[in-house]
């Protein structure tokens, strides 16, 4: 048993961290909002080769949906939220005692291309016959899209509102409307799906994305070294090719 107690030791840091020598091992599962999947699906894989014997496994979704998962209970290790006030119903509960900023997006609209010459700016939105897609208001790319239109001073009727990012997207790639606003980094990662257009500084809106480790982790060890990866300058440097701004 001393023997046990003392390789068990020497594989932690002081405070229950991973220590130098700890050798990482078993699933961890991260809750991420919708707009970081390709990212994060890149990171996790790089997590998986730099840590073998470590799996990762994603749920993807609107962070508002996930923050009420995990203050159900829902069996995750790591939240990732898109927008302040999701983390912070999280951390309010317990769920998370330490929720660290790691990046941020802003707003870009994403232009069916059979679209393309019907609309090349904001004020299209409000033309009649033109059809948009909104994120719901109350999960961030939404609340995105209201202060981009309200500071732009454009109204519109969206045809339809999408539960997360990657839903209003989809709509847009489909051609069921001819454009949404969504972030830069859903337009980047569409590729020739669709056609971005820049949204003037001045109008345009941000989301921070904060990340942090859930107190009722079955691996905490685990959980706590892919956060810490997200943070980290190869995985902040993975970020900010997908698109991403810093916190």
């Amino acid at each position: 048993m001393l023997a046990v107690l003392t390789l068990t030791a020497c594989g932690q840091s002081s405070g229950g961290q991973p220590g130098p020598g700890t050798r990482l091992s078993g699933e961890t599962t991260v809750f991420a909002a919708a707009s970081l999947t390709k990212a994060f699906t890149e990171l996790g894989k790089q997590f998986e080769a730099e840590h073998p014997g470590t799996t990762v496994t994603f749920s993807f979704g609107a962070s508002t949906g996930l923050a009420q998962q995990v203050l159900a209970g829902a069996p995750a290790d790591v939240f990732a939220s898109a927008g302040k006030k999701n983390m912070d119903l999280v951390v309010a509960s317990g769920s998370i005692s330490d929720a660290k900023p790691f990046a941020s997006n802003v707003g870009q609209i994403a232009v069916a291309p059979s679209a393309a010459r019907k609309v090349t700016s904001l004020a299209d939105f409000s033309k009649p016959g033109v059809k948009v897609a909104l994120c719901q208001p109350d999960v961030p790319c939404g609340v995105v899209a209201q202060e981009v239109l309200r500071k732009a001073a454009v109204r519109t009727k969206p045809v339809t509102l999408g539960l997360d990012v990657k839903s209003t997207l989809a709509n847009v790639v489909s051609g069921e409307v001819d454009a949404a606003i969504v972030y830069v980094t859903d337009v980047l990662a569409s590729g020739n799906k669709v056609v971005g257009i820049t949204i003037p500084a001045a109008v345009n809106s941000s989301t921070p994305y904060l990340i942090g480790t859930i107190s009722a982790s079955d691996n905490p060890l685990l959980a706590k070294a892919f956060a810490d990866s997200v943070l980290a300058p190869a995985g902040q440097e993975q970020l900010r090719r997908a698109g991403f701004s810093s916190p």
